[in-house]
């Protein structure tokens, strides 16, 4: 018996990204966004990873954009984290690549982690307080 292999051309999504690849730019983008909402409500991956009913390698795997996500896991997600779905796609179009979050956008979304994590109403209102005589208004 003869075996015989034929090739076809490997057609690629308009992403750029090769059929039967696992992730693409848009779960990344979606992954990034998960992220940033996270840290924004002061949740560790643990947290997060516990109020979805996953582990926590699923949970850095969904963040990074390795994994990609259901509908309705993404719909859960999106409860845990108080937003619509839609909130996971801002800023995504077809045409422009995912960037590095920058330094500043890193520092900004610590700072609201940190923020989230006081308790005190009253110092939370002084740094508020803080911040706006900073930043000059």
């Amino acid at each position: 018996m003869v075996q015989t292999t034929t090739t076809q051309t490997e057609a690629k999504r308009p992403d750029g990204a090769k059929p039967g690849q696992r992730a693409n730019a848009a779960d990344r983008h979606v992954g990034s966004r998960i992220r940033e909402r996270r840290v924004m409500m002061g949740l560790s991956q643990q947290q997060l990873a516990r109020m979805i009913g996953v582990t926590y390698q699923q949970a850095h795997k969904y963040e990074r954009g390795l994994n990609r996500i259901s509908a309705g896991r993404l719909f859960e997600i999106a409860q845990v984290l108080g937003v619509g779905v839609s909130w996971f796609f801002e800023g995504l179009s077809a045409d422009s690549e995912q960037h590095e979050i920058s330094p500043r956008q890193r520092m900004c979304l610590e700072l609201a982690r940190n923020f989230a994590m006081i308790d005190n109403e009253k110092h939370q209102e002084a740094v508020s307080q803080l911040a706006r005589a900073l930043a000059g208004r």
